[in-house]
Order: structure tokens, then C-alpha cells, then sequence
């Protein structure tokens, strides 16, 4: 136990930043000190987490976009090279689910990690170390794509490195929680969520912008985040706090792990943010490989991550007024609707049919998004109340678990953004059209809602409507 955690902490004053910026003492759940103080430094830790999220998701989805422009024309009857892409690259559409695979699965992974980072290090010191971090993927993109006879496995291994900034959702969202009261945390979490996942939005809107800039061409895919890495760690290391209540021993995290919710929701989270990261990722390339639309792509593409990321913190509200289960639920029945008219678009070959089905059903996975998340601290603080043990090392050891049960669920969810893609591959490898995966995953959202209604929404459920 360091010389800190030995000091009488009930003679600190809440609040008070100290060296380091660290706060000794935080209570959220105190009304006069959160009016008075708290709520001010909690929106201003959220308002810096949000940055540096925001740059790391467009970080790992930057290659969503620079994919498009890689891709090779091939004649359909022969498969010779019609017309290579950008920079001289000829990417296959196997390829390209590859890449967007490998990316998506390394965030999905390194969420576990960065969620144990949290507790080891301060949320301010990780966001500012996280940060940091996005040199590798960025510098590396500007320089891989310069050259097209570069092996593929490379090509694939510095894709990975772009999971860096899928990693830093994990760490500030199991940060964040720690700020806010109960009561506030769907709007706060939903709020720090959107403004990460728009970062996907943004990536694939200015990102081409950037490529018709100049004679840099995809190179300035990667360069134009590096000034923007720097100072997302930059602001974070100025105004963020860390705080010493989540400055504890990873335990709490892994003892979350004990309890069947912690994997029953991050099952779940597969099917509410393992779809959205992964339609993000394989979006622009459906429009220009099924539809053989590359303008549409790099146009528009980006308007089902913003749709996504904007109705997010609106399903956490949506989840504080009537039950997270309930918007869950719905959300997963309307986003199987979605996905059997999006079979219909690609049957009948009607883009519009297809894109406005994508539009709805990244709409339902941004309102599924934040409900999910908001039922993790309603499940954890039921699970403490069950132990009939109401004292104060109790109920913050029941904290620190829900929030890293967030990390680890965020984690796990995440890598449906490696399975979407991956499906793709192989439903275009072996059918030569992406239908049957579309089917699988109508299917696999039924199946989803059904556990949902069963574990938290009929009548003798324990966790009923959390």
C-alpha cells in the first residue's frame, strides 16, 4: 500500500486536484458536492476523453476508406486485371475484407488490455499514453501505401497496427464511468461513445478529401492524423484528472468476469457495437464491390457511421427513462428487418433499397449501442444489492467492477467488427455474393432479441427491465 492510499482520505476535500493531477477523493453520488464541484470537472474529463476517442476510432477505421481506392478492376469472366487503383495497388475484394478484418479484430483485442491499463496507470496518464500511440498506425499507413509491390502480409501487418485506436474506447469508457453519478451515466457513457464512434464518420468523409489534396495522394490518409494524435495527448495531459477511487488493483476487473451477465451482455454488445464497427468497416466496400459504386462510397459512405454514432447517446437516454432491455430488444428486431430488405436491395439490385436498408440499420445499432452499455452499471448495481452488504468498500468494489466488465464487454463486442468483414470474405470467396451472409446475420439478431426478452425481460427474469 503506497504512502497515498494509507491517508485519511475523509479529511480531504472532494474534488481537489492534486500533484499530478490526481483527485483523492470523489463523490459522485454526493448531490451538494456534485452541483457544486463534481459535475464541472466530470463534463471536462468527458469533453478531453471524447477528443482523443473520437481521433482513435477514426484511426482504426482509416482503412475502411483507403481500401476503396486500392481496389483493382477485374474482368468478371476471367478475373484478369481490367484497371489498376489508386497508386498503382490492385487489391481483390478478398483482400480488402482481409485488411478491414485484421484492423477490426486487433482493436477488438487490445480493448482487454487497455481496459486493465486504466486502473494501473490514472485515465489521464493512459489517455495521454494512447494517444500517443496512433503515431505508429498513422505514420505507417503514409508510408506503406506509397509503394504497391509491397508484399501483402505487410500491407496486412501495419493494417493491424490501426487497432491501437480500437483499443482506446475500452480504457476511456471504464474511465469515464468512474465521473458520473448513477443516475447520469446512459447520457454520460452514450455522450463518450458517440463521440468516439463518429470519429468513423469523420475518417470516412474528410479522408478522401484529404487524398484529392496535394501530391500526396493515400499517404495523406495517415499524415493528416498525426498532428491530430499529438494533440489529443496533448490536451489530455493539460486538462484531464486522474482519479485514485479507480487507481486500484486490476481484481476488481477480473472478478467481474465471475459473474454470467458480464457474458451474456457482451454477447449482446457483438450484435449492438460489433455491428456497427463492423458495417462501418465493410460499408463503403459493399457499395463498390457489389454495387461497383466507388463514387457512392467515397461520397457517402460515411452517412451510416454518423447515423450510428449520433442515435447513441439517444439509446442511453432512451435506456435511463424506460429500461435498457426494452431498447435493447427493439433494437435488435428492427435491425433484422433491416437486414432481410437489405437482402431484398442486393436480390433485386437496387442500391437504393439496400442503402436506406443500411441507413435503419445503422440507426438500431447506434440506439442499441448506448442501451446495452447503459444496462451494464444497472445489472452490477443490482448484483451488489443481492449481497445485502450496503457499506462503503462494498459498493466500490462493485463500482470498479461494472467498470471493468465495460472494458471487457467492449472488448469482446468489438470483435464483430472482425467477424462482419470476415463473413463477407467467405460468403463472397464461396457464393460469389454477400446474400448468405446477410441472412446469417438476420438470423443471428433473432436469436439475440429472444435472449434478451428471456434474460431480461420476462416476468420472473432476476435482472427484469435493467
Amino acid at each position: 500500500m503506497t504512502t497515498t492510499d494509507k491517508t485519511d482520505l475523509t479529511a480531504v476535500e472532494p474534488g481537489v486536484v492534486g500533484k499530478g493531477r490526481w483527485i483523492e477523493r470523489w463523490e459522485p453520488e454526493n448531490e451538494l458536492f456534485w452541483e457544486a464541484r463534481g459535475k464541472a470537472i466530470a463534463f471536462r474529463n468527458l469533453v478531453f476523453s471524447i477528443i482523443a476517442e473520437h481521433i482513435g476510432f477514426s484511426v482504426w477505421l482509416l482503412w475502411s476508406i483507403v481500401v476503396v481506392r486500392m481496389y483493382g478492376t477485374y474482368d468478371a469472366a476471367t478475373g484478369e486485371l481490367v484497371a489498376a487503383g489508386a497508386n498503382g495497388w490492385a487489391l481483390t475484394a478478398s483482400q480488402g475484407f482481409t485488411l478491414l478484418a485484421v484492423a477490426s479484430g486487433v482493436g477488438a483485442f487490445l480493448r482487454i488490455p487497455y481496459t486493465f491499463a486504466v486502473p494501473i496507470f490514472g485515465g489521464r496518464n493512459w489517455t495521454v499514453i494512447s494517444a500517443l500511440l496512433l503515431l505508429i498506425p498513422t505514420l505507417g499507413l503514409a508510408w506503406v501505401v506509397q509503394d504497391p509491390t509491397t508484399p501483402f502480409g505487410i500491407l496486412v501487418l501495419i493494417a493491424a497496427t490501426a487497432g491501437f485506436g480500437g483499443g482506446n474506447f475500452a480504457s476511456s469508457m471504464a474511465n469515464i464511468t468512474f465521473f458520473y453519478p448513477e443516475k447520469e451515466k446512459g447520457w454520460a457513457l452514450g455522450l463518450n461513445a458517440a463521440g468516439g464512434n463518429i470519429g468513423v464518420a469523420v475518417a470516412q468523409k474528410i479522408v478522401p478529401l484529404a487524398i484529392g489534396i496535394g501530391a500526396l495522394g493515400l499517404s495523406a490518409a495517415g499524415l493528416v492524423y498525426v498532428p491530430l494524435s499529438l494533440a489529443a495527448a496533448i490536451l489530455a495531459f493539460l486538462f484531464m484528472d486522474n482519479l485514485r477511487e479507480a487507481k486500484a488493483d486490476p481484481k476488481p476487473t477480473a472478478k467481474s468476469l465471475q459473474h454470467g451477465h458480464t457474458w451474456l451482455m457482451a454477447f449482446l454488445y457483438i450484435g449492438t457495437f460489433g455491428s456497427f464497427i463492423g458495417y462501418s468497416a465493410a460499408f463503403p466496400t459493399l457499395l463498390t464491390v457489389v454495387f461497383e459504386r466507388a463514387d457512392i462510397a467515397l461520397g457517402w459512405g460515411f452517412l451510416g457511421a454518423l447515423i450510428g454514432s449520433l442515435a447513441r447517446p439517444y439509446g442511453g437516454k432512451l435506456a435511463d427513462r424506460v429500461g435498457g432491455s426494452v431498447i435493447t430488444l427493439v433494437s435488435f428486431l428492427v435491425m433484422a428487418g433491416a437486414g432481410f430488405t437489405a437482402v431484398l436491395g442486393v436480390q433485386q439490385k437496387s442500391l437504393p433499397l439496400f442503402f436506406v436498408s443500411f441507413m435503419v440499420l445503422f440507426l438500431a445499432t447506434g440506439i442499441g449501442n448506448g442501451s446495452t452499455y447503459r444496462m451494464i452499471p444497472s445489472i452490477f448495481a443490482r448484483l451488489h444489492a443481492s449481497k445485502g452488504e450496503d457499506t462503503e468498500a462494498s459498493r466500490l468494489d462493485f463500482k470498479r467492477q461494472s467498470a471493468g466488465a465495460v472494458g471487457i464487454i467492449s472488448a469482446i463486442g468489438a470483435f464483430g467488427g472482425f467477424a462482419i468483414p470476415f463473413v463477407y470474405k467467405l460468403s463472397k470467396d464461396m457464393s460469389g455474393t454477400i446474400i448468405p451472409a446477410l441472412q446469417i446475420y438476420v438470423g443471428v439478431f433473432l436469436v439475440m432479441a429472444l435472449i434478451t426478452y428471456v434474460a431480461y425481460l420476462r416476468k420472473n427474469a432476476t435482472m427484469r427491465n435493467v
